[in-house]
């Protein structure tokens, strides 16, 4: 009895040490990958936070470990987003009638922190779920549809961005700063292969995302424009600032609110997508 005791003693801590030595051999540098999904926002015209327009989106990442539990992230995304005010419950909203599409281009540096042991290619090792947080630079330009022709709202200055008569209304820029915030969970098909899915909220220093933020200028900020006939004709400023006359009586009078300033817009992309590690072999010391 003492001498199987003994045995089974022996070979669990020669396995022990077998595997610790596979740990030291088998070192993980970080990853690189790819991911596709869905993007959406969040502000002014959604401020009810409903996630019913998602639109496409897509990444790629790469990440350095500094031990299998922490690391830095350099990521570039892209998110295609839009809303309208169609999309609203309030009718209100759906009577100021306005609506947006943008490019998202996104660079950030993130700290990046796997909360189980990541070992790819070990067995026990191969999976863990992960955070991560950081900032970043993005750039959109918001633009809408009259008539069928696209317009960029940025440059028509919408709440009288750039008007003699609002000279403390700059026009906003089409770069801003985010915060990602990012949580998933992934698993090593093998050494060199992960799949995984995780869910990355942009906290954003812009409200104009949407190109929606304070009260409405007034028609006054948007003069016509005269015509080869003599005639005044009202300008895309003009018809893109305040779209409820579409529905009857225009409601954008001057200095009534148009958006919620308090509050900054945001973004969500929900990925899949695939990794491959990098990993150094370490020849484990002789005993």
């Amino acid at each position: 009895m003492f001498r199987r005791s003994l045995l089974v003693l022996v070979t669990g801590i020669t396995f022990l040490h077998a595997k610790a030595q596979l740990y030291e051999s088998n070192i993980h540098q970080g990853e690189v990958g790819v991911a596709v999904g869905l993007g959406h926002y969040f502000g002014d015209l959604n401020t009810r936070a409903a996630i019913n327009r998602p639109k496409f989106s897509a990444g790629a990442f790469f990440v350095k470990q500094f031990n299998p539990y922490v690391g830095i992230k350099l990521g570039a995304d892209y998110a295609f987003l839009a809303y309208s005010d169609q999309y609203s419950k309030n009718a209100v909203q759906k009577t100021r009638n306005l609506s947006f599409n943008t490019n998202v281009w996104e660079a950030s540096l993130s700290g990046y922190f796997n909360f189980f042991r990541f070992i790819p290619g070990t067995e026990g090792f191969s999976y863990t779920p992960y955070v991560s947080l950081g900032v970043g630079v993005f750039s959109y330009d918001p633009f809408a549809y009259l008539n069928g022709e696209k317009y960029f709202l940025r440059p028509l200055g919408t709440e009288g961005q750039g008007s003699s008569l609002y000279p403390d209304r700059k026009p906003y820029s089409s770069m801003a700063v985010c915060f990602p915030l990012t949580v998933g969970v992934k698993y090593a098909i093998n050494s060199d292969l992960n799949v995984f899915g995780e869910i990355g909220y942009r906290f954003t220093n812009t409200d104009y995302l949407d190109d929606v933020s304070t009260t409405y200028a007034g028609p006054e900020a948007f003069p016509a424009i005269p015509q080869p006939d003599g005639s005044l004709a009202p300008s895309p400023a003009y018809l893109l600032q305040d779209r409820s006359y579409e529905y009857g009586t225009p409601i954008g009078i001057k200095g009534r609110q148009r958006g919620i300033s308090t509050q900054k817009d945001a973004y969500v992309m929900l990925h899949i997508g695939v990794s491959l590690n990098l990993s150094s072999y370490k020849c484990p010391q002789p005993n």
